[in-house]
């Protein structure tokens, strides 16, 4: 890939907000064939805004690309951007499915964010846009439901 635009192959800087991080979109080389991408970010961390204490999730991410896709260096970079951002799980759950659903108008997507348990009760938060094409196998997110240890 040699567009001198995106991130990819570059030195990038860290952005310091969901807001200020660039999230790039490059050609799908198959957008007349339905598949499923699948990102998982297992060490996902954003702030509480209320304390400001450090709240940690499993984000995945499922969607059938149209004509594009999001390029990967620039969504850890995004993903990266929330470590300092004060969000409720809801809200940075919903505005990262949100921000990719636009970016690339994918045919389906969906995101799953599995929130590690704060004052004693996790928080898990889905969303999606789009419907799934019935050829198309879409696998559970493989993220257990949270059980206490015993």
């Amino acid at each position: 890939m040699t567009d001198t635009t995106l991130q990819l192959g570059h030195a990038s800087a860290l952005p310091r907000s969901p807001e200020e991080a660039r999230l790039d979109r490059v050609p799908n080389p198959h957008a007349d064939t339905d598949y499923v991408a699948r990102f998982t970010c297992p060490e996902f961390t954003s702030l509480c805004p209320v304390t400001g204490q450090p709240d940690f999730a499993i984000i995945v991410i499922d969607y059938v690309p149209g004509k594009w896709l999001v390029e990967s260096k620039s969504l850890k970079l995004y993903m990266h951007s929330f470590r300092d951002h004060g969000a409720f799980h809801e809200d940075c759950t919903v505005a990262i499915g949100k921000r990719l659903a636009e970016l690339l108008e994918p045919r389906y997507l969906r995101i799953g964010g599995y929130w590690y348990p704060r004052g004693g009760i996790p928080i898990d938060v889905f969303w999606q846009t789009g419907d799934m094409p019935k050829n198309l196998w879409l696998p559970d997110q493989g993220v257990a439901p949270y059980r206490p240890r015993t």
